[in-house]
């Protein structure tokens, strides 16, 4: 018995639904275990997590990170310096250790 693989998309009306029956006062779990949805999906569509409401306030940026070429005097000084501090840590973290 294969179960389906991945992220499980669910339509509003079913979301809705979910969310009418915990406002009549079925449990998270009970919910859960009825509709075979997760406990997380199911307190996210409540509004019980309030990771998921900032989340949608403030939408996360889609794909890599871009290095920040910040290649202006202040942007240069700010690295060097993170560099430097850098490699003191390492220095003192090596001199502790007794390599050196």
């Amino acid at each position: 018995m294969s179960m389906k693989k991945g992220i499980m998309h669910y339509s509003k009306e079913f979301k809705e639904m979910i969310e009418n029956e915990y406002k009549k006062g079925l449990s998270v779990k009970r919910l859960s275990k009825e509709y075979k949805v997760s406990r997380y999906a199911i307190q996210s569509w409540c509004g019980l997590r309030p990771e998921v409401n900032i989340r949608q306030e403030i939408p996360l940026r889609k794909g890599r990170p871009r290095k920040s070429a910040d290649m202006t005097p202040k942007g240069l000084e700010l690295e060097n310096k993170r560099l430097t501090m850098e490699n003191e840590l390492l220095r003192d973290f090596l001199r502790i250790a007794g390599r050196r």
